[in-house]
């Protein structure tokens, strides 16, 4: 089912609701909308047994668009899915989408419990195999999409993100291309969630939390998710089989369903 919530500014927030049971909401992160990239996946098999409601993250897809950007609204849209939802609910958040996930959990959102893969927090994981932080990043991608170069906007955002270059070039023509680039701005709004991430500050979310990683990770994420859970009071982890950045909807909805199961 579908449906549009209004987020604290006036902003429309397009929602997809799908299946029966506890509501489960899901968090993209960049380069995602719920149209394009793994959360369609994941929420059909949640969707036997919780309410999953996936959305569209600002700026993209069917959801608008407020300036200024800034993280804080961003953390308003997902309270206000999770008030469509039904007034709390199961969280799970992926990249970018966990810090916005752990900001909203940090600052009292109704969230029940929480889930993060790979949140790219401060410290060895920031942003560059070279060295780049987002900091750094983010001007450089806002110099490229007002000059209308979307394209070298995706591409220096992935191989910043350590995608490897023979697949930054396959995907050039890669007929989902469009719809990267249709979204290119909103790489900037990942990247000032990002810079605005401080880990000290999840000391106070106060909810059963899961760190979720992949076995092929990178080090830097990997020291990122050591350091989530010596931060988040009870959290505990979980690495499922992987590649860098990524778990397959049939390794990772069990291992939510066992964690969000009432």
């Amino acid at each position: 089912m579908e449906a549009t919530t209004v987020s604290t500014d006036g902003t429309g927030i397009a929602i997809t609701r799908t299946g029966t049971g506890p509501p489960v909401v899901l968090v993209d992160g960049a380069m995602c909308h719920r149209a394009f990239g793994p959360s369609p996946a994941l929420a059909e098999r949640l969707a036997r047994e919780f309410t999953v409601f996936t959305y569209d993250r600002r700026g993209r897809g069917g959801s608008g668009d407020g300036a200024p950007y800034a993280v804080e609204r961003e953390v308003d849209d997902l309270r206000a899915v999770i008030a469509a939802a039904g007034g709390a609910a199961c969280v799970h958040g992926v990249s970018s989408g966990g810090i916005i996930a752990l900001e909203a959990a940090a600052r009292g959102a109704a969230i029940d419990r929480l889930s993060v893969f790979e949140p790219p927090l401060p410290g060895p994981a920031r942003v560059g195999p070279v060295g780049e932080g987002a900091a750094e990043l983010t001007p450089r991608l806002a110099s490229l999409v007002a000059e209308g170069r979307r394209g070298e906007a995706v591409e220096l955002f992935q191989t910043s993100i350590g995608v490897p270059p023979g697949m930054v070039a396959a995907m050039r023509d890669a007929p989902f291309r469009p719809a990267l680039e249709g979204i290119a701005h909103t790489l900037v709004y990942d990247l000032t969630v990002t810079a605005a991430a401080l880990m000290s500050r999840y000391a106070a979310v106060a909810v059963p939390t899961l760190v979720l990683s992949s076995t092929d990770t990178s080090a830097g994420l990997d020291a990122s998710a050591r350091a989530l859970i010596d931060t988040v009071p009870g959290a505990h982890r979980r690495t499922l089989p992987g590649h860098f950045h990524e778990v397959a909807p049939d390794d990772l909805a069990p291992a939510l369903t066992a964690f969000f199961r009432p």
